[in-house]
C-alpha cells in the first residue's frame, strides 16, 4: 500500500502539476484584472475634455450641422 493513500494525499504527479498550474492562472488573472483597473482609471483622467461648443464647432466644420442649427445649439450651450 503507498504511504500517502492512507492520508489522502495520493493525488499523484498529475494533480499536482494541476493544481500549479490552477493557481498561476488564478494569480496571474488577478494580476492582469488589477492592471486593467488601475490602467483605465489613470488613462481616462490624463485625457483633455472637449466642451460642448467645441464639439458644436467640430460638426459645423463638419458640415453635420447648418449656420442656423449651430447658432441656436450655441445659444441653448450658452445658456
Amino acid at each position: 500500500m503507498h504511504m500517502f493513500s492512507e492520508y489522502g494525499l495520493g493525488m499523484g504527479l498529475l494533480g499536482v502539476i494541476f493544481m500549479i498550474l490552477f493557481w498561476v492562472l488564478i494569480i496571474t488573472g488577478g494580476f492582469y484584472l488589477i492592471k486593467l483597473l488601475v490602467g483605465t482609471s489613470s488613462n481616462t483622467s490624463s485625457l483633455p475634455k472637449e466642451t460642448a461648443e467645441e464639439i458644436l464647432k467640430k460638426r459645423y466644420a463638419r458640415g453635420e450641422i447648418n449656420k442656423e442649427e449651430f447658432s441656436r445649439m450655441k445659444k441653448e450651450i450658452q445658456s
